[in-house]
């Protein structure tokens, strides 16, 4: 044991003291608040600002409209009215266009049949305009309906009740929680686990290719035995991955809860994460990351390259992508069957079950199941890592095929 952690302790201090780990561990932070800065405030600005024209021989219908998307808090726009039009309004229009000086112009032809609705064309100066489009859109839909319901009889005050927008307050536990940014940090977490486990899983094999090209095995096989090698090598990278985790955390909470921060993001932005969430994400964590890194190391043993390593990388990539694509399948309905079955399969429990805990909590035999079959996994892919990396450290040359390594279980 002690000679495991040598080797643990070696690669430990070998990896955090690199400037790769050090530019990794600052740059990453502040690129993904960055990036949740730039949305957050993006998305606060997402309004239309467009400067455009209502056509209509209805001037009621047209004001109305008017004043629905001036004095909306999801608009920001300058809209003329044009009531009636005239033969040379449409071409004065398009002159407008033309010259940037209107952003689009909605025309609306009354309905010639009783109990129809106009027709409303608009038309933008840019194709992909579709902010524009969609506010005028929802506009128009509080505007027929509030035509409609006083044709009906209503009085004006009755209207404007019923058209208030309604609250919805969402709470857990009884108490009142902010569930954007309870799936902000889920959705997070859940790339954070998908890229570290596969990023630190390839290290390790990276790492073996790097001691067999410079022969350092051959000198350390005289006094570790090669099943101590390989669980040095897990335990080291992979608290390397950990520690590199939890100072991302520990900044996440530290940067979301300043007033800086806080006031950039409009006061919305906050880590919104249960002891249970940040518990389970260590545990799936450490899970997988063994996982992977056992398949990592028998990879590693096989290949003689970063080329050949290259070609092999599917056996880890592959069922962490097959994660990613199951996320549109278990966030709507973690507690579906499929979403059920999904997580209990050991290369795919670390991401999904980590994800139906966090959505909405399984039962606890679920959890537990879970635990124990990837716990069986490790064990049955530890047992032919070994014995594969037993025999392959030694091994230089051609890359060996399916039989040969099957040759290698048997000789070790």
């Amino acid at each position: 044991m002690r000679n495991v952690w040598l080797i643990a302790k070696r690669e430990y201090l070998e990896r955090v003291r690199t400037k790769s780990f050090i530019l990794t561990t600052i740059l990453i932070p502040l690129l993904m608040g960055g990036g949740i800065i730039a949305e957050v405030m993006a998305t606060g600005h997402t309004k239309s600002t467009s400067h455009i024209a209502i056509v209509s021989s209805d001037q009621q219908l047209a004001t109305d409209l008017q004043a629905g998307l001036e004095n909306s808090k999801d608009s920001k726009m300058t809209v003329d009215v044009i009531s009636p039009p005239a033969a040379s309004t449409r071409s004065e229009l398009d002159s407008e266009l033309a010259d940037k000086s209107l952003d689009g112009y909605l025309w609306i032809t009354p309905s010639t049949t009783a109990n129809a609705r106009p027709t409303f064309v608009y038309t933008p100066r840019s194709a992909g305009d579709f902010v524009t489009k969609d506010t005028i859109s929802t506009a128009l839909r509080t505007v027929l309906l509030r035509e409609r319901l006083a044709h009906q009889g209503m009085v004006a005050s009755d209207v404007a009740a019923i058209m208030q927008p309604v609250q919805i307050e969402t709470t857990q536990a009884g108490k009142a929680a902010d569930t954007t940014s309870s799936f902000v940090a889920i959705y997070v977490l859940f790339f954070l686990m998908y890229f570290v486990i596969m990023l630190y899983g390839m290290n390790v094999a990276r790492s073996i290719i790097e001691e067999k090209t410079s022969r350092v095995f051959e000198v350390l096989l005289a006094t570790i035995r090669p099943e101590e090698m390989m669980a040095g090598k897990m335990i080291g990278v992979g608290s390397v991955g950990i520690t590199q985790v939890f100072i991302w955390l520990l900044a996440a909470v530290i940067l979301t809860g300043t007033p800086i921060v806080a006031s950039v993001a409009g006061g919305s932005m906050h880590v919104s994460l249960t002891a249970a969430q940040v518990a389970f994400f260590f545990v799936f964590f450490i899970l997988g990351f063994l996982l992977y890194a056992s398949v990592a190391a028998a990879l590693g043993a096989m290949t003689n390259s970063e080329q050949e390593l290259q070609q092999l990388n599917m056996f880890l990539v592959m069922p962490l992508a097959a994660c990613f694509f199951a996320m549109g399948v278990v966030v709507p309905n973690p507690s579906s069957v499929i979403s059920t079955v999904l997580s209990l399969i050991p290369f795919m429990t670390p991401l999904v079950m980590y994800l139906r805990i966090s959505l909405a909590m399984p039962p606890v035999w679920q959890i537990a199941l879970s635990i124990g079959l990837m716990l069986i996994t490790i064990y049955a892919v530890l047992w032919v890592a070994s014995r594969i990396y037993r025999v392959g450290i030694l091994m230089y040359g051609k890359k060996p095929n399916l039989p040969e390594i099957l040759r290698w279980l048997k000789y070790s």
